[in-house]
């Protein structure tokens, strides 16, 4: 449960958290119905900041509202999977890259403080769970010092947390966890040692076998590949 609405700037920011956060975490399932008065009446605050929410959240994609004024989780699709991973097959591997070219000494610091509390995501992942996951990707991005690169990794990531869920409703094995433990300390280890073409094959190896490409495969999208060109 979210903190109380007092503690916000405004009820729609706390309606909004609220919200967001129920959908990430799959309390609230693609596809699912939002019954407005009762979920203003849940959450404690009236409609109008509701809507106002919900319009944020349509925004982001992840809420559909129509001419009915009727609300609805947005469902999973194997079109938008395919993006994503599209996407990021090309992006992540750029950012480790960067991050190998241009890291400081304070990236470097908090590359590893943030991988010392990552682990492999088990099925039903905790908002601190996924948060932590994505706290230390934020480090090798941030590390890239490119602020475009950066802002739109940071806004295709909580869309992408969604299919992450659906990837891990498969359980994956103790051998396929420790791969991605690994390919997370390969992916720092060759970020601060200035391996910017090793950094970009561990990232596009870690982004082929995600829970993302896993969510695209079962929805019928494919598993798109890619292949790291140099950059020298």
């Amino acid at each position: 449960m979210s903190e109380p609405a007092g503690l916000y700037v405004t009820k729609s920011d706390f309606a909004y958290t609220r919200l967001r956060e129920g959908i990430l975490s799959g309390e609230f399932a693609p596809g699912a119905v939002l019954q407005q008065a009762m979920l203003a009446k849940t959450i404690g605050i009236s409609t109008t900041p509701l809507r106002e929410a919900l319009r944020r959240l349509m925004t982001e994609g992840l809420v559909e509202l129509d001419a009915h004024r009727d609300a609805r989780v947005s469902p999973l699709t194997a079109e938008e999977a395919r993006d994503l991973l599209e996407i990021r097959l090309s992006l992540d591997p750029l950012a480790a890259s960067l991050a190998a070219q241009r890291r400081t000494k304070e990236d470097i610091r908090l590359m590893r403080e943030r991988l010392d509390h990552t682990k492999p995501l088990l099925s039903n992942p905790t908002i601190p769970d996924l948060t932590a996951h994505r706290a230390f990707h934020q480090a090798v991005y941030e590390a890239s010092h490119n602020d475009l690169l950066i802002s739109t990794l940071n806004g295709l990531w909580d869309k992408a947390d969604r299919y992450r869920r659906m990837g891990l409703e498969v359980q994956r094995s103790q051998e396929e966890r420790d791969q991605k433990d690994e390919e997370h300390h390969a992916l720092v280890d060759a970020i601060v040692s200035g391996e910017a073409e090793l950094a970009a094959a561990v990232m596009l190896q870690h982004i082929n076998t995600s829970l993302g490409a896993k969510a695209a495969d079962r929805l019928g999208a494919g598993t798109p590949s890619a292949t790291v060109t140099s950059l020298s």
